[in-house]
Formats: structure tokens, sequence, C-alpha cells
């Protein structure tokens, strides 16, 4: 009799248990489709703010042309050379941490260089190499045997100037400017 009379009571618990659990899934897939709305609504803001960055870079590898005028050679000898450097580190000599290095053959007291860089700030040294060897050449107190300059034509006493003094905003399509070579 015992067993009787458990069994109703036994019946109500899985019938309570069951609509508890039944509760819980309804609550538990109401928060997964708040949970999954958020998450959708993210991504698409995540996406649309991709778009736009890609929309307002120039293309990947585009690049602008770079006119560089050196004026003020001595003589005839050598190559007119130019180092650019896109940051103070090895400004203004090393050639190994410049962003590109090259020496021309030049004719009379100007050369004129072109190079394509992607749009940037950089800074410039320029330097008549008269004797091709890649490097300013100096005397036994350190004074530059050779002409050197650097972009937006600083005054030079004792040292390069720096890096920020000589930087320069290279824009597409083109960029044109003007170093004058200076003799100490």
């Amino acid at each position: 009799m015992k067993h009787r009379s458990l069994e109703p009571k036994l019946g109500l618990d899985i019938t309570q248990q069951a609509n508890d659990l039944a509760g819980r899934y309804v609550r538990a897939s109401r928060n997964v489709n708040r949970s999954m709305r958020k998450l959708a609504s993210l991504s698409l803001a995540l996406l649309t703010c991709l778009a736009t960055c890609a929309l307002c870079q120039s293309p990947s590898g585009a690049t602008c042309k770079l006119i560089v005028h050196i004026d003020g050679f001595r003589n005839q000898k050598g190559n007119a050379g130019i180092t650019v450097f896109t940051s103070p580190d090895g400004w203004p000599e090393n050639n190994d941490k410049a962003f590109t290095h090259d020496g021309h053959p030049f004719t009379g007291n100007k050369a004129t260089m072109e190079l394509q860089l992607p749009a940037g700030r950089y800074a410039i040294a320029v330097l008549h190499d008269e004797n091709s060897n890649h490097k300013l050449d100096r005397n036994m107190i350190g004074w530059p045997k050779e002409g050197f300059g650097f972009s937006n034509n600083p005054k030079v006493n004792l040292s390069a100037p720096s890096f920020d003094t000589a930087a320069m905003q290279i824009n597409c399509p083109f960029t044109e400017t003007t170093i004058h070579l200076i003799y100490k």
C-alpha cells in the first residue's frame, strides 16, 4: 500500500520536473536568441567598419612619384647619391637601414632623380659621391669632404639635422622637391 501512495506523488514530481525543465529550456532559448541577435549586429558593424577602411586606403602596391632635383655640384666627378628614410633609425648615413638608396650619374651642376614610393613621410639625404664609394667621405677631423644635402634644406652646422627636421610628406600622384648641396 505504501507503494500505491507513492505513485501519484512520484508522477507529480516527474511532471513538475518536466515543466521546470521546459521552462528553463524556453528561457535559455530566449537568451541564446538575444545573444545571437547581438552577435549578428556586432558582426554587421564590424564588417561595415572593415569595408569603410578598405575603401579609404589606396590599393596595395600603389606608389607615388617623387621627383628630386639636386643642384650645386662643384664638379663633374662621381655620382649623385640619394638615400630615403622612413624613420630616425639609421638617419642619415646608414644605407642598410634606409628605405631605399641609389646613385646616378649626372651632367652639369644639377641632377634629377625619380623614385616610386608609397605615400608617406620620408626624410631624404643626398650626396655628391665624388669617388663613387657610396658613402660620405670625411677629413681627419670629421668634416665632410663631399657635398651633401637634406630634404627641406635645413641649416646645417656641426651635425646633420634631425629626421623630423628633414622629413617631408610624399603624396600621390607626385611630389617634387629641390635639395641644394652643401660643401664644408
